[in-house]
């Protein structure tokens, strides 16, 4: 019998039980009140000697100093437990004292930078919460995003300030803030403040606006009110709402108080408004390269078009002896309306290259003069720091996903200068994208050969990249992805079977799965194959790999196979289910999935009603037939839509942007061919 003290009013959401076979690992840490804080970390058994135990505790520890020291409020609860458990449906959840988070963040074996770095800032993330969350609860789900902004942008600003990760914000303009350019660019965009009318609401609110926009925002709020008086005003806000609930306005009274600044008009602009405004930098110069005139011009997109204010800074680069480019003046200033004059950069002589929005204060597309841009296209790699180099990588993904750059140019792009990346992220990120290009933006008459002559790069690359390097495990891993011809194949061959070898790159079996994936999708694998792989390997990871590799067999009857197990019996779990899916669509010959089109929208209803939202949403969007990339999709969605009825408002949302990326995509190719 287990039997618990009454705990401090808590909000309900934020209870949980969790039982299992679990071990622990025990340690504390002392309270800036003087308080001993037990702490524990827990997993599976069979995990457990995988467990980097003492990494938590050091994250946690350095967590707990400087957000006690932050929000001037010592740690609320009386213990501090983290637990890593199967079958999550998210990355982690921040129950009070009892934070779970997927026991993918176990590693197994070699993992990349990024991966590390995304499990330090989820560990700081809940641990955020624990104030902003828990001990101070929004009173209903229209403040969703304020929780989930909150403890984004603090778990940055803590690994920045206080841990090992102090590249964080390039990370967050790579990974987070490229997520909500994206989300807010779809036709299912909303304020960031949404009306939230029921349970089924709240769901698909768990989304890019919410989470990226959210901290974005709030990211640019600490520069318009500056990050002394930010603080100043969150540590009078604990002060005075602890163990109650609050709206936004009670966060913004203080912040008005603390900074002098009006935030009314602030907040209905930024707030209760949808889309992504676009900075574009106007500027003059004389016959000696000096500059006469300098301007910002502001614009939004027809449906959104509230001008907003930013406060940012304009940085100007150029090039060193050393071939580096190197920032050599830096302007701050507010923004606003469609045209604001900078008199303080009038003078000056005109630099290499402009940067708007320098340091990634603002939330805003940036563009750059064309001479920038030739600078920045001939020089991406030279950037002496990694953020300015972050943002202009955005920009030019922002400019394949709207068409103004042909897809093949990115992929060119790309391959030339993410050797020179030192950011594990921005490298993850750039491959990500470089996927997303290949797969569904090079014209369909250039994808095969674009595609194999990618990966040949990506083997170059990886045998040119330091030994046992992170860059060498994440091009191994996006050439297994991408490989496709005899030759390429034949090398994946020689990685597992151990005949082919980079120095320093360690086949583990985490990476020995995807080596099987990989030939698994180019026929060079069967059944009896996986089977023999998932005997070396018969765990909880390996049996999610083996159902991804089974999915992906390129025959007819495999494909029917998985769609039945999938769609059809619905039995599988989770993390099964969600590996058969992404198995599925992994198809080097699109027409195994043309007989899945009109299935897929006959089943999708169904699915919807009878299954879980996350199970649902696995197959609504992972099953969309988005490769198949023809008008006839999205004339079938566009019926499929009009058909639906009007309480099926989840669905019409997945499905608006399940089309979107078709569309965007046949505009993409539109422009590359």
């Amino acid at each position: 019998m287990w039997t618990f003290a009454p705990t401090p009013r808590l909000s309900s959401y934020v209870t949980a039980l969790i039982a299992g076979p679990y071990q622990s690992v025990r340690s504390e840490v002392t309270s800036s009140d003087g308080r001993v804080i037990p702490l524990g970390v827990f997993a599976r058994k069979s995990l457990m000697q995988y467990l980097d135990a003492e990494n938590i505790f050091e994250l946690t520890r350095q967590g707990f100093g400087f957000f006690e020291a932050q929000f001037g409020c010592p740690y609320p609860f009386e213990k501090y437990d983290q637990l890593f458990v199967p079958e999550f449906n998210a990355g982690a959840m921040e129950n009070a004292g009892a934070v779970t988070i997927l026991e993918g963040y176990v590693f197994r074996g070699k993992v990349t930078g990024a991966q590390v770095e995304r499990r330090a800032i989820t560990v700081l993330h809940e641990l955020a919460h624990m104030w902003f969350g828990d001990l101070v609860t929004m009173r209903w789900w229209n403040d969703l995003w304020l929780n989930e902004s909150f403890a984004e942008y603090m778990s940055h600003l803590a690994a920045v300030e206080a841990t090992s990760f102090t590249s964080a914000w390039t990370t967050f303009a790579s990974v987070e803030k490229s997520w909500a350019y994206r989300q807010d660019q779809l036709p299912t965009t909303h304020p960031i403040f949404a009306d939230i009318n029921d349970l089924q609401d709240v769901e698909v609110n768990f989304d890019g606006i919410t989470y990226a926009k959210g901290a974005s925002v709030l990211r640019q709020l600490v520069a318009w009110v500056g990050p002394e008086q930010f603080m100043a005003g969150v540590r009078e806000y604990f002060a005075k709402h602890s163990w109650q609930n609050t709206e936004l306005s009670d966060l913004m009274v203080e912040l008005e108080k603390a900074s002098g600044r009006e935030l009314d008009s602030w907040g209905k602009q930024w707030l209760e408004t949808a889309g992504v405004n676009t900075l574009t930098p106007e500027l003059d110069v004389d016959a000696d390269g000096t500059i006469t005139s300098f301007a910002i011009a502001q614009t939004a997109v027809p449906e959104w078009p509230t001008l907003r204010p930013h406060r940012l800074a304009v940085g100007f680069y150029n090039l060193s002896a050393a071939g580096k480019l190197e920032r050599v003046h830096r302007e701050e200033l507010d923004v606003d309306g469609p045209r604001t004059e900078v008199p303080a950069l009038v003078g000056l002589a005109r630099p290499d290259l402009v940067l708007v929005n320098d340091d990634d204060l603002a939330y805003a597309k940036v563009r750059l003069d064309p001479a920038s841009l030739a600078t920045a296209t001939a020089h991406l790699k030279d950037f002496a720091q990694s953020l300015p180099r972050t943002l202009v990588w955005n920009s030019a993904w922002d400019a394949a996903r709207d068409g103004q750059t042909p897809a093949r140019q990115y992929v060119g792009l790309i391959l030339a200068n993410v050797a020179a990346e030192t950011d594990s992220s921005v490298i993850l990120v750039q491959l990500r994208q470089l996927a997303t290009a290949l797969n569904f933006y090079v014209s369909g008459d250039h994808r095969e050969a674009t595609t194999v002559a990618a990966a040949d790069t990506l083997w170059d690359l990886a045998g040119k990249a330091p030994g046992g390097s992170d860059a060498q495990l994440q091009f191994i891993k996006a050439f297994a992805l991408h490989a496709g011809s005899a030759t390429q194949l034949d090398t994946v061959a020689g990685l597992l079977a151990g005949s082919v070898t980079l120095e320093g790159l360690a086949v583990d079996q985490d990476l020995r799965w995807e080596l099987v994936a990989s030939l698994v999708a180019g026929g060079r694998l069967d059944q009896d194959g996986i089977d023999a792989e998932l005997a070396r390997d018969n765990t909880a990871s390996g049996q999610n790999a083996a159902a991804l590799a089974g999915a992906a067999i390129p025959t007819a009857a495999a494909k029917a196979a998985a769609w039945e197990s999938i769609v059809v019996k619905g039995s599988l779990s989770n993390a099964l289910q969600g590996s058969a899916v992404a198995g599925f669509m992994r198809v080097r010959d699109r027409s195994l999935l043309e007989p899945y089109a009109e299935k897929y929208f006959e089943a999708v209803p169904g699915i919807v009603e009878n299954r879980t939202h996350a199970l649902a949403q696995q197959i609504v969007v992972g099953l969309y037939p988005a490769l198949l990339t023809t008008q006839a999709t999205v004339d079938r969605t566009d019926a499929f839509l009009a058909g639906l009825p009007a309480e099926g408002a989840a669905l019409r949302r997945m499905m608006l942007e399940n089309r979107d990326a078709v569309a965007r995509a046949l505009r993409a190719r539109a422009a590359d061919a």
